[in-house]
């Protein structure tokens, strides 16, 4: 496959990226936060009634954070750390959601200490706990969608519970004292089927018009999560597609009795604005009469592209080389045998690649610094440059 620069940058924003990465050492990844900017705004023109939530393990960089924060996000919170990292750079507590399902009784306390009252939660045990650390905070339930087989990356099973469930653990939230808020879902990271989105928001309305009706609990809020699909090797449709349906959803349950609305983006905002560049340490075969090539670069699924795992995330690359294109398997440098990123899919290169050419991943943004291993085999995290 031949990929074409133009399909995911502008030429003026790629030939800058390029000119400041050919000054630099691989590995790193580029970061181009003008591309942030723009689809955060492009976000805010589909969804004009919605509050955006910037999901921080997509990238917590500090150039990022503040750029999102000038603009006037809001933030999905994951753990103490990023709530640090997030209010050292001048962020409010009431711009805070503490967005995971799965914490510390203690870290629970540290939000609220913050001044944050916004929590999501999706068990008993875990209610009981915001009840005492954190009283008279609002909350929201995750419910269990089915977008698993039609997003890129899933993420329906570990998190979330079933209707019945989220409204028990909505009624209880008003016993314990605490104000039963909202329902949130999430569709599945890099989510394809539009779809996925009705029928959430379809399972959505039914709980919140039993817990008004039986237990007179009006909730006022839906958190749709992200999802919004960022542009790998698969196309999907435009953002303004997503957007028109996902609000013609919300119009068919809701009609004028509209909730709040929030959306966790993470992916859709980020991925764009980053190429990561690689060096081809080793090119070979695994016998003289192999039809494909090994190539081997100095990043993997341990310095930054674990997203490859099953071959979930196909990035796009490019390289300056040109002519004949040949298969081949793309592996990392490590001494792990899981450091291959794609074998079964199989990515055609330039039959003139050499050891000592570059490598081009696009889209590359989000989740790749963030998941960066610290020193496995001895290797540095991922560097990132933000222009």
């Amino acid at each position: 496959m031949s990929i074409k620069v133009e399909d995911y940058y502008s030429r003026d924003t790629f030939q800058r990226m390029k000119t400041f990465a050919d000054e630099q050492e691989t590995p790193f990844v580029v970061i181009d936060t003008a591309t942030i900017a723009r689809a955060y705004d492009s976000l805010g023109e589909g969804f004009p009634f919605a509050s955006i939530y910037y999901a921080v393990k997509a990238n917590p960089a500090a150039e990022i954070i503040r750029l999102l924060r000038d603009k006037g996000s809001n933030f999905d919170i994951a753990s103490i750390y990023e709530l640090d990292r997030v209010m050292g750079e001048g962020v409010g507590p009431e711009r805070v959601s503490y967005g995971n399902t799965i914490k510390k009784s203690k870290d629970i306390r540290y939000f609220y200490d913050k001044g944050v009252r916004l929590f999501a939660t999706d068990s008993e045990a875990d209610l009981r706990n915001i009840a005492k650390a954190a009283p008279g905070s609002r909350i929201y339930v995750r419910i269990l969608t089915e977008g698993s087989t039609t997003a890129d990356w899933p993420l329906s099973r570990k998190f979330g519970c079933q209707t019945d469930m989220a409204m028990d653990l909505l009624v209880m939230a008003r016993d314990l004292g605490l104000v039963p808020y909202g329902v949130s879902f999430h569709v599945g990271s890099q989510q394809r089927d539009i779809g996925a989105w009705d029928s959430a928001i379809g399972k959505v309305k039914v709980i919140f018009e039993r817990l008004k009706e039986e237990d007179g609990i009006i909730l006022k809020m839906i958190n749709m999560g992200g999802g919004f699909p960022a542009n790998y090797i698969t196309k999907t449709n435009s953002l303004e597609t997503y957007a028109e349906e996902i609000i013609r959803f919300l119009q068919e349950d809701f009609s004028d009795e509209m909730p709040e609305i929030i959306l966790e983006p993470g992916r859709s905002l980020i991925s764009n604005a980053g190429i990561l560049v690689s060096e081809v340490v080793l090119i070979s075969r695994k016998s003289s009469k192999a039809m494909e090539r090994w190539v081997f670069t100095d990043v993997g699924k341990f310095s930054g592209l674990i997203e490859t795992m099953d071959e979930a995330i196909k990035f796009p690359i490019w390289t300056e080389k040109k002519g004949e294109m040949e298969e081949v398997v793309i592996a990392g440098p490590t001494c792990d045998s899981a450091d291959i990123m794609y074998e079964n899919y199989k990515y055609g290169l330039p039959l003139n690649l050499a050891i000592g050419d570059r490598m081009y991943w696009l889209s590359t943004g989000a989740y790749t610094t963030s998941y960066s291993a610290v020193e496995f085999n001895g290797f540095p995290p991922l560097k990132a440059f933000y222009l």
